[in-house]
């Protein structure tokens, strides 16, 4: 574990000497303080993470010290020492803040104990820190396009509300980022987000991970289950790909927007949840709704504020901010150095449809960084169906054109496209193509195509 930065404050002179032996022999860097005032410079001048604090001190004492050191140095842990101490005096320090009271005479095993169990408390909060920072970041919406703030406003002018939102948009485009970030700007942010795809649970299992069950509900129930909406309960459920949820479980998920209440599978206890509900689909709900697969009332009542997160290919300035955060991470979880990447690489991905959107480009990027032999990931590493242009042969009135025109234009345009993904350069696109240089140049003056285009 690290090793702390201790204060010992305290007038007798042979306890802090002590104590500074105890500790430094421990590892712990230590100063001593004999007076209120003496502390509060060192503190001052730098922050220790534990401070041993004596009650009885001349001038001010111990007592009146610790709520002071609380309030400018929160994060510092304080021991409380005293040889005339009773229980009011403890239940005190105790109110202000202090970890703990120790008696004098103070005893060696003691003191290293107290310390090793701050040690053990600092590695857990930092442990605790660190998830809290990976879980930010892997909901951080990446990108500065006018798409993504416009979207970023929205979420800020609803977060503040307990409004239902409905969150659209084809799959991958990171819809439940959307909805984690509602919830994190909301006054439930500190209460539980809890989340539950509706597609990837088999239907007659949807209602009791929605609303939990008694024992002996069915086959199996060998205890009572809590379901998602009693975890949400105070904070925020977000059900991803809602249309795919049926009908019977639809008019249950109606009930407790309308009334805050529902009763686990097998139950008769009406249970009460205050609980934000955020739902997502790539799908159209208006038209399911004509269909009849989906509660029209349902509908309206999720549909209070929808939020339509657009596709990556109408987003395209994003693309390299969020190939280098992926790349980033991915070279860190594959203990790589930091790539570097060929500027081409980043046109051809600019001009590719991304049909799976921000999923799509994030395997790519995986796939790149497992690949990519050197220090860099060049044009030749990537796949070359990211290079097919999107050629329009159901537009083509049957028999206006002959297969062989239709084949020299495919072939134009996909020449066109490698050459601006290379800036013209004939070389790289002759690799990229699979083709001799110098057939390369036969192919564009037979096919009229100028280094310009």
């Amino acid at each position: 574990m690290s090793k702390m930065k201790i204060l010992v404050v305290d007038d007798e002179r042979n306890i802090g000497r002590s104590m500074k032996m105890i500790l430094t022999g421990e590892g712990h860097t230590v100063r001593i303080a004999e007076s209120a005032e003496q502390a509060q410079k060192l503190l001052q001048d730098q922050p220790a993470d534990l401070v041993f604090l004596d009650v009885l001190l001349p001038g001010e004492d111990g007592l009146s010290l610790l709520p002071k050191i609380k309030q400018s140095h929160p994060e510092t842990e304080v021991v409380m020492i005293s040889g005339h101490a009773n229980l009011s005096m403890a239940v005190e320090a105790t109110r202000a803040g202090a970890y703990d009271f120790l008696e004098k005479p103070l005893q060696k095993e003691k003191i290293i104990l107290v310390v090793q169990h701050l040690e053990e408390k600092r590695q857990l909060r930092k442990e605790f820190e660190n998830l809290r920072k990976e879980k930010f970041d892997q909901y951080r919406m990446i990108g500065e396009s006018p798409a993504l703030r416009e979207i970023q406003r929205q979420i800020e002018r609803v977060a503040a509300t307990d409004s239902k939102v409905l969150i659209l948009g084809e799959s991958g485009v990171g819809k439940e980022l959307v909805a984690y970030a509602i919830h994190h700007q909301s006054p439930r942010s500190a209460k539980p987000f809890v989340k539950m795809n509706c597609a990837a649970i088999p239907e007659e299992l949807t209602e009791s991970e929605l609303f939990g069950y008694e024992k002996g509900a069915f086959t199996g129930a060998t205890s009572t289950h809590d379901g998602k909406f009693l975890l949400a309960d105070g904070g925020t459920i977000f059900l991803d790909e809602i249309a795919d949820m049926s009908l019977r479980v639809q008019t249950k998920v109606l009930r407790v927007l309308q009334d805050g209440e529902f009763q686990r599978v097998g139950g008769t206890e009406v249970i009460q949840v205050n609980v934000r509900v955020l739902a997502a689909t790539n799908k159209n709900l208006e038209q399911l709704v004509k269909e009849g697969r989906f509660r029209e009332d349902l509908y309206y009542r999720l549909n209070v504020f929808p939020i339509y997160v657009p596709p990556l290919r109408d987003r395209r300035e994003d693309i390299p901010l969020l190939f280098d955060y992926f790349l980033r991470k991915y070279c860190l979880q594959n203990n790589r150095r930091p790539l570097e990447v060929e500027r081409e690489v980043f046109s051809v991905l600019q001009h590719y449809s991304w049909p799976g959107n921000i999923r799509e480009l994030r395997n790519l990027v995986e796939r790149l960084v497992i690949i990519s032999g050197g220090d860099r990931i060049k044009l030749t590493d990537v796949p070359t169906h990211l290079f097919h242009p999107h050629f329009p042969a159901a537009g083509i009135e049957p028999g206006s054109k002959t297969l062989k025109e239709i084949r020299e234009q495919a072939e134009r345009e996909y020449i066109i496209h490698c050459l601006k993904a290379c800036n013209g350069n004939v070389s790289q696109a002759a690799r990229l193509l699979g083709l001799e240089r110098t057939n390369l140049h036969k192919k564009m003056k037979a096919l009229g195509i100028q280094r310009k285009e």
